[in-house]
């Protein structure tokens, strides 16, 4: 039986305010149920069976302008409310270095509840007009209907969702254009007044006329630079106003203070103090932890923290990014990929604003030794309780196999298991889809047959982007939760939770984006693997000291809503 939809005259701050007051009753939906599972962790869902017919352009040209190497990101998101995840991929456009044959626009796909997808870009009105990098989904002014922001090459986007299944361009009312190379982009409630701001990841100074003619090969062809000739920029942090509008605050907060050249950030709270911090991978200069000091001030303190250079001291080429407790211990862990020979990084928390790189320890520096890593997140793959990771690969150069020839243009995803103990690379065992070439940039996780089993999109650049349905997490027990802040932000990033099922107990953090360009199913699923009931769960709310709830008597296998301030879950 598909799951009801929900009461179309409530949104989410509505649904909220009758929860507090006891007067509105919502039936949790069903489990999907899904054929025999796959021996293997994720089957590759082809475009005939999904209705995914959209393709990436990047642009290719003889000159090789650097941006044509580094999209696409992609994004599950809910655009709808109808409690599916729907889909939506960031393609390249019109600027001062690339003028396309024919036009090229992103693409909504609206999901039909059935494994299948409705192109519904064009009714929707968010088909870009630009040359597009990635995309960020919050709800910023609280109407309980996901928004879009969309970096671009020139000029960001920002789509206020109308909630009849339409998008309006309110960029310039908003003030959040961006001008320049916008890359990865994140919603977070930076000062915890329960309103979603936004940092926007800026790249080198770049233009048509600044293009440098790199590494000339013998037959004459250009490879694309590495970044070191581009100078660095300054990113932006907004604030949001609550009226619509935002305010640059990007020198006031520190945030200016750090020039860059930023692929990746996550938004959150390394030191446990309630407020956001971020973490942001920069390419051929010092990776940056900006820890958030309250009244609006962030404090850069990469190199203090150890997580500025690699372990001989060289910036790196950092791409994509994700934050998690992989450790279980309460304190929020960091990851970086780079690029090929430069090994990437994962930071264990010293508890004191330092950190340890355990890559190596853990063979993840060593499997990832001639890759470069762009899209990536840590989450339960299969419902066992314990973080697992993947990682989306691929070469920028795509002339890289003359240069050296260890290393390929086109790369394989990376699958690591979380048994508890350590991290198992178990890609080989994984099946067909490991063991097949890409061109993979952005990442996206989001479980859009709405199974508990947590999903992949990987966008590809200048090809297709690969739909994963996960085949393997349905066959443990899991609780999923949407979380809706009334007094903290309406998506809860920054809510920590801890949850125990027999001897199985465990921390989770809902971070702010994650990964490369993308973003993320915004509902968070609880693994127990093949224990029949979760004990207890604890919330505790994005603020400094903010409120802690308990629940008992949790159902499993299934999403349940819960409203800051309630006590109760629907």
């Amino acid at each position: 039986m598909p799951p009801r939809t929900r009461v179309p005259q409530f949104t989410r701050r509505d649904f909220a305010r009758k929860m507090i007051a006891g007067s509105l009753l919502v039936p949790r939906w069903p489990a999907f149920a899904l054929p025999t599972a796959k021996p293997f962790p994720f089957v590759e869902i082809p475009p005939e069976k999904s209705g995914i017919r959209w393709v990436h352009t990047s642009g290719k040209s003889p000159e090789k302008y650097l941006p044509e190497s580094s999209g696409p990101g992609c994004a599950f998101l809910d655009y709808d409310n109808d409690g599916w995840m729907d889909i939506y991929l960031v393609n390249s456009g019109k600027c001062d270095f690339f003028t396309p044959s024919t036009l090229l626009r992103n693409a909504l796909y609206k999901n039909n509840r059935d494994g299948t997808f409705t192109d519904v870009t064009e009714k929707a009105g968010v088909a870009g007009g630009g040359y597009g990098q990635g995309v960020a989904v919050g709800d910023y002014d609280g109407d309980s209907f996901p928004d879009i922001y969309v970096t671009q090459y020139g000029r960001s986007i920002l789509y206020h969702n109308n909630g009849d299944g339409t998008f309006s361009d309110v960029t310039e009312k908003a003030g959040v254009a961006a001008p320049g190379w916008a890359s990865s982009a994140v919603w977070f409630d930076y000062d915890n007044d329960g309103r979603l701001d936004l940092f926007v990841g800026q790249f080198a100074e770049f233009s048509k006329e600044l293009n440098k003619p790199c590494g000339i090969h013998d037959d004459g062809r250009r490879h694309y630079c590495i970044p070191k000739v581009y100078s660095p920029k300054p990113s932006w942090l907004f604030h949001n106003n609550g009226d619509g509008t935002f305010t640059d605050v990007s020198k006031e907060s520190g945030i200016a203070s750090h020039l860059g050249k930023v692929w990746g950030v996550v938004a959150t709270d390394i030191n446990n103090d309630g407020r956001m911090d971020l973490w942001v991978s920069n390419d051929t200069v010092a990776d940056f932890l900006f820890v958030n000091r309250g009244k609006g001030k962030f404090e850069e303190i990469g190199e203090t923290a150890g997580v500025a250079y690699s372990d001989s001291g060289r910036a790196r080429s950092g791409m994509g990014v994700d934050s998690a407790n992989f450790a279980n211990d309460g304190w929020m862990g960091l990851f970086v990929a780079n690029l090929d020979r430069e090994d990437f990084a994962m930071y264990k928390n010293n508890h004191n604003e330092t950190f340890d790189d355990v890559a190596p320890s853990a063979g993840i520096a060593r499997a990832t030794r001639f890759l470069s890593g762009w899209g990536l997140k840590f989450f339960d793959y299969d419902n066992d309780g314990y973080l697992d990771l993947l990682l989306a690969n691929g070469n920028p150069d795509d002339l890289i196999a003359l240069l050296h020839g260890e290393v390929t243009y086109d790369e394989p995803l990376l699958l690591f298991h979380n048994n508890g103990k350590t991290f198992e690379n178990v890609s080989t065992q994984s099946g067909p889809v490991f063991a097949k070439r890409l061109s993979a940039r952005g990442m996206a996780i989001g479980d859009f047959d709405n199974d508990g089993a947590a999903d992949v999109l990987v966008g590809v650049n200048d090809g297709a982007p690969v739909l994963l349905r996960n085949a393997v997490g349905s066959q443990n027990h899991w609780l999923g939760l949407n979380l809706v802040g009334t007094k903290s932000n309406i998506d809860a990033i920054g809510a920590r939770i801890i949850y125990q099922a027999g001897d199985l107990k465990q921390h989770r953090m809902k971070v702010g984006g994650g990964s490369f360009l993308s973003s993320h199913d915004p509902r968070i699923i609880l693994g127990i693997g093949k224990k029949t009931k979760v004990d207890w769960m604890e919330i505790q709310w994005p603020q400094p000291g903010g409120k802690v709830e308990r629940f008992t008597d949790l159902p499993i296998d299934c999403y349940v809503t819960i409203a800051e301030g309630t006590g109760k879950w629907k």
